[in-house]
């Protein structure tokens, strides 16, 4: 990872079921110096083999989100009703972008939008 170059990252359907010699994320993250990042993932209930005891794309992601909330990353799982599609992250692309460059917390925005997003952060 990069967080010299980057910060942001969008991660949809994401495919840690299909790397080689399976995802080592979740045993990786909690245990990790911790980097930079705001991470937004969406995942669909039905993906892949989301009812297969193994390569399961849906249990893969849950199990990165939670290895992301145990080491205390700033990120936000959006899971949708759908399978292995584009439709449901295309929906909230605009959504998660603006999730994903809102202001750091204790920042007041230029704008209204960036200002009502952090004062609902901020009561959550």
């Amino acid at each position: 990872m990069r967080p010299d170059k980057f910060r942001r990252v969008i991660c949809y359907l994401s495919s840690f079921t299909q790397m080689p010699n399976g995802n080592p994320y979740p045993a990786l993250i909690p245990h990790a110096p911790r980097r930079p990042l705001r991470i937004f993932m969406q995942a669909g209930h039905r993906d892949l083999n989301w009812n297969g005891p193994e390569r399961n794309w849906l249990a893969s992601n849950l199990r990165v989100a939670a290895a992301l909330a145990e080491a205390g990353y700033d990120f936000r799982l959006v899971l949708g009703d759908g399978g292995h599609s584009p439709n449901h992250g295309g929906v909230l692309l605009p959504d998660a972008l603006r999730w994903l460059w809102r202001p750091a917390l204790g920042c007041r925005a230029a704008d209204g939008l960036g200002t009502l997003l952090h004062d609902v952060e901020t009561r959550l």
